[in-house]
């Protein structure tokens, strides 16, 4: 509103300015002295009206809430034009006649009559365009604050959303582990001591985030790190774990447990089917302001390789890739997990972050998440 007070006084002065101006340049047309005289009426008219338009605004600023009933609003504003009418020409044309009789001259002037009716028709015109200009300042900063509270709710319900998405994570991730524990509790109570202060850090750093949708990839390394750390134990005769964290990525935020439901995604999938060892590679690379999150195994299979529907900006180009993408959908997003990521990168990023699941040869699935990195 600052902004736009500056504006209209600025177009104000120079409105003046120009209108001095023009009755210089007339004047000048049948005179050759005296040029105080025009600038003397144009300046007395600024003065008088300026103070009739400051005196109006600040009586009627009440009712700028009026705004949404234009009639309504209009009807308030047009109270004042009497004072227009009534104060313009004694206030204008007085400070000429004081001027005149003050540089030793008379200043003449139609009968007052005719002064009155000219000088209120030009009032009238005045003040009707004064009227339409805050008018539709008003509600142009109405729409404008209309336009911010919207977006502002719009923000807060996805806030929310998202909240309640990272919300659902904890529980699911929680429930996970402890069947986890539990299964070993009858057969090795070591290792699932060891698996309980495994846990017991995750929860640890899971706590410290709190209901952030959003913690630096460095917070979110501790959480995957734990996990990993905690079924490295319960699968520790056929599963080995190696990290690549590029040091540049560490400030980069990410939505919290991202990586994590990439990594569970390996051990359900794969590693707690097959026998055989399994070998997992985790990194994080910033390449050119995007974040590259990836987690990929060397055993785990695909019907289709294709890239989980909704959280991709590239178009598909042909049918068959579309045909790819959702049976990828079909078969690896149907869990809890991946789904609830899915949600949140949709929610956070809209088309700007991807995640990506990719078969490779001749085994094993890489599951990539693209983030934007403004760190």
């Amino acid at each position: 509103m600052q902004k736009t007070r500056a504006i209209v006084s600025i177009a104000w002065v120079l409105f003046w300015i120009l209108m001095i101006f023009t009755s210089v340049q007339e004047y000048l047309r049948d005179h050759q002295h005296g040029l105080w005289k025009p600038v003397l009426w144009e300046t007395t008219s600024a003065l008088t009206g300026t103070m009739l338009l400051l005196m109006q605004r600040r009586a009627t600023r009440k009712y700028d809430a009026w705004i949404a009933t234009p009639l309504r609003w209009f009807l308030r504003q047009l109270a004042w034009l009497p004072a227009y009418w009534i104060l313009f020409v004694p206030l204008a044309f007085g400070m000429r006649h004081a001027v005149y009789r003050l540089m030793g001259e008379v200043y003449t002037h139609d009968s007052w009559s005719r002064v009155f009716l000219y000088e209120d028709i030009k009032m009238t015109l005045f003040f009707s365009l004064f009227a339409a200009i805050t008018f539709g300042v008003l509600s142009f900063h109405a729409m404008l604050d209309e336009r911010v509270r919207v977006e502002s709710a719009t923000a807060s319900l996805r806030q929310a959303q998202i909240l309640r998405l990272s919300q659902q994570m904890q529980p699911h991730f929680l429930f996970n582990a402890l069947n986890t524990i539990s299964s070993l509790m009858h057969r090795d109570l070591a290792r699932a001591d060891s698996m309980l202060m495994q846990l017991s850090e995750v929860l640890r750093a899971t706590l410290e985030v709190n209901a952030r949708p959003l913690v630096p990839l460095q917070t979110e390394l501790r959480i995957v790190r734990g996990y990993a750390a905690l079924m490295g134990e319960r699968f520790a005769d056929r599963v080995s774990i190696s990290w690549e964290i590029d040091d540049a990525a560490l400030a980069c935020e990410v939505p919290v447990m991202s990586m994590q439901p990439l990594l569970e995604n390996v051990f359900k999938h794969t590693v707690e089917r097959r026998r055989a060892p399994i070998a997992i590679h985790v990194s994080a690379l910033l390449q050119q302001g995007t974040l590259l999150l990836r987690v990929q195994d060397n055993g785990g299979t695909l019907a289709h390789a294709g890239a989980v529907p909704g959280t991709s900006a590239a178009s598909t180009a042909a049918s068959a890739e579309t045909a790819d993408r959702t049976d990828t959908a079909k078969a690896m997003a149907g869990g809890i997990s991946l789904r609830n990521l899915h949600e949140r990168l949709a929610g956070l990023y809209g088309g700007r972050a991807t995640l990506e699941l990719r078969q490779l040869s001749p085994a094993g699935v890489l599951a990539e998440i693209r983030l934007p990195c403004a760190s």
